[in-house]
């Protein structure tokens, strides 16, 4: 009988034992868990600023897209413009406005380039060289509606560079969370649904906002 007792104890003892390792475990697995929680919340937030200030950056790129018709229309009606420009503008809006990126089109380098290639045919290509040789029409010169559009047009490319400059920066801050020891550890763990992002990297000569000259 007394055997039987301390064989008891002793399961009662050993099942304690487990229960408390059990618990230790399960704090420890807390105390982890928490920072890692809130490290996932951090990634998926700046992944979530970067979409927003791309968006802001298409609004842009799709405001000077919905000028060029306009701009277009209206050259033709106020001077025997060179034909040849208007329809390289048609061409290269059209261009611009046929690629579209989405998922993980911004972590692919080829598929930006595409994107930031066609944008500067028609941002410092075939606008710009509108803008240059304009000064050739007095009648082009004069034409207040005209005068107007390029206005616009000249601050939208300044937004459009500010826009792109902000999505670099929040593409940085995500890129370089998302490469710290604890934020590869999270991508990793929870499937690597994270991908760094790729910067948007223009041709240097469509930084500069065309000038407009009268």
């Amino acid at each position: 009988m007394t055997e039987k007792v301390l064989s008891a104890l002793r399961e009662l003892r050993a099942g304690s034992f487990l229960n408390m390792l059990e618990l230790v475990l399960l704090v420890f697995a807390g105390i982890f868990a928490v920072p890692g929680c809130q490290k996932y919340d951090q990634l998926i937030e700046k992944d979530q600023v970067c979409q927003q200030k791309w968006s802001d950056l298409d609004a842009d790129l799709q405001r000077r897209s919905e000028l060029v018709p306009n701009l277009v229309a209206t050259v033709k009606a106020s001077a025997n413009y060179e034909q040849s420009t208007l329809t390289k503008i048609t061409e290269a809006r059209a261009s611009a406005t046929s690629i579209k990126l989405s998922g993980d089109d911004f972590s692919d380098p080829a598929k930006m380039k595409a994107f930031e290639d066609a944008q500067a045919k028609l941002s410092a290509g075939a606008i710009g060289r509108l803008l240059v040789s304009n000064e050739n029409y007095p009648k082009l010169q004069a034409n207040g509606q005209f005068t107007d559009l390029m206005k616009q047009l000249e601050g939208t490319e300044n937004r459009i560079l500010r826009a792109r400059q902000q999505y670099n920066e929040s593409v940085k801050d995500y890129n370089s969370e998302l490469g710290k020891i604890r934020g590869a550890a999270v991508n990793k763990a929870t499937g690597q649904p994270f991908k760094p992002r790729v910067y948007f990297a223009a041709a240097p000569e469509s930084t500069a906002a065309p000038k407009v000259s009268f």
